[in-house]
């Protein structure tokens, strides 16, 4: 039982002992019927609301575990996911570094290509390096000139499309291919 409870339980006691004083002290004194069986119904009508608080206590307190618990479990989901999609994004880092080098991109376009990746305009990319937009600029044609590729779009589409689910699978959205209606006849 916790020190609330038994906060609340002394409480209700201390309450129920005064006023088991009151209603003898009363009928010692002579006090009407009327009179006692009010002080009865209030006692009786607190000892209700008592109890009422102490069952809503009980079950905010439950209800608080349980969020507790929860939240604990998404916070684990969480870190695993993170941990899955680093694992992941470093594969993916891996794979775009090694395609760059196949490239033959130089460091700088190799830093430049991944801004461009990341959607940084040329105005960003240049404050990022410490170079005017001009040079961020040419060293993006000349990194589409060795992809051969014809521009950003493209540049992006190369490493990300293969990330986006075949269409198929868009449509369905279970993540899984529809039967084909040819191989099934």
């Amino acid at each position: 039982m916790s020190k609330d409870y038994i906060l609340y339980a002394l409480i209700m006691a201390i309450v129920a002992v005064v006023t088991i004083f009151d209603v003898n002290s009363d009928l010692m004194e002579g006090s009407s019927l009327p009179h006692i069986m009010a002080e009865g119904l209030i006692f009786s009508l607190s000892f209700i609301g008592f109890f009422l608080i102490l069952r809503n206590s009980y079950l905010i307190k439950k209800q608080n575990l349980t969020l507790r618990l929860n939240l604990e479990q998404s916070e684990k989901d969480l870190a695993a996911w993170k941990k899955d999609a680093e694992k992941y994004l470093r594969g993916l880092g891996d794979a775009i570094d090694r395609q760059m080098s196949r490239w033959r991109f130089t460091p700088a376009e190799k830093e430049v290509g991944l801004l461009l990746l990341k959607g940084f305009s040329f105005k960003e990319i240049a404050g990022l390096r410490e170079t005017s937009e001009r040079t961020a600029r040419q060293q993006s044609l000349e990194i589409y000139r060795k992809a051969g590729l014809s521009g950003r779009a493209e540049f992006s589409a190369f490493f990300l499309e293969d990330l986006l689910l075949p269409p198929e699978e868009l449509i369905n959205n279970t993540g899984k291919k529809k039967p084909d209606s040819k191989s099934s006849a």
